[in-house]
């Protein structure tokens, strides 16, 4: 557990903020939009802040597509398929559960069966190059454009067995994504204990300190804050950019 000090400095409820500016590409299947995946431990909260589209989901309650307008909030359960669809101008605030966890290989992305059953053949076909390697802006964008394509591609494959034979056809890929992220488990552990959990414990000390009469812990209160992040990521979604909560900024005490 942190100290006082070292608490303060969690975002609320322990959790992680982004700004994501949905892709505007066309998919395989006409429609615009982002990288269909799952969360294996995490929710996710959309915030719109403009823009219209839909999320596509596929989960225990089959196929449902919900509308996007601006300031509606939809938020959902890890292992529910989500895919974001931009019909115009979609940007979004995105609220991760967990912070440092969804950012840890959380998400695993609908590509075809051959894709997710072999670990190594999903995570290649997963990552795109990288800057920091030489890769230029237009090989990424190119790499994210048929990452995405190859999930929808899935995704498309899902649905039709979903509506065919039920939300039984989503067992298999449970499976396979249970068994990517299997290798990941002990570090994300680490990162829940020091982060939501620990944010969680805290409530229970402050509660239990002022029942006790105590109130130092208010005495050690103090106010952060973050910039604006300036670059953006080639998220699955969009153009992803993220807020750094895991430093402090210099010059706070």
């Amino acid at each position: 557990m942190t100290t006082l000090a070292e608490a303060a400095t969690l975002f609320p409820g322990g959790t992680s903020v982004s700004r994501l500016e949905v892709y505007p590409w066309e998919a395989p299947d006409g429609l615009a939009g982002g990288t269909p995946h799952l969360h294996t431990a995490c929710s996710e909260a959309y915030v719109v802040l403009e823009g219209r589209g839909r999320v596509q989901t596929l989960s225990a309650d089959g196929f449902r597509e919900t509308r996007l307008t601006k300031s509606s909030v939809v938020w959902f359960d890890p292992g529910v398929i989500h895919r974001l669809v931009n019909d115009g101008g979609l940007r979004l605030l995105v609220v991760m559960q967990n912070s440092g966890l969804p950012e840890a290989g959380d998400a695993v992305m609908t590509f075809p069966a051959d894709d997710i059953v072999d670990r190594d053949r999903y995570l290649a076909a997963a990552t795109l190059p990288s800057a920091r390697a030489g890769a230029t802006t237009a090989s990424i964008e190119s790499a994210a454009r048929q990452r995405q394509a190859r999930a929808v591609h899935g995704f498309t494959a899902l649905r039709a067995a979903v509506e065919s034979r039920g939300p039984g056809a989503l067992e298999p890929l449970y499976a396979a994504a249970r068994s990517i992220v299997a290798p990941r488990l002990d570090a994300w552990r680490e990162i829940w204990a020091t982060g939501a959990a620990d944010a969680a414990d805290r409530t229970d000390t402050f509660i239990s300190a002022m029942a006790a009469g105590h109130s130092g812990h208010l005495a050690a209160a103090r106010l952060e804050t973050r910039s604006a992040p300036d670059a953006h990521a080639y998220g699955m979604c969009g153009y992803l950019n993220v807020y750094d909560f895991a430093s402090r900024p210099a010059g706070v005490d």
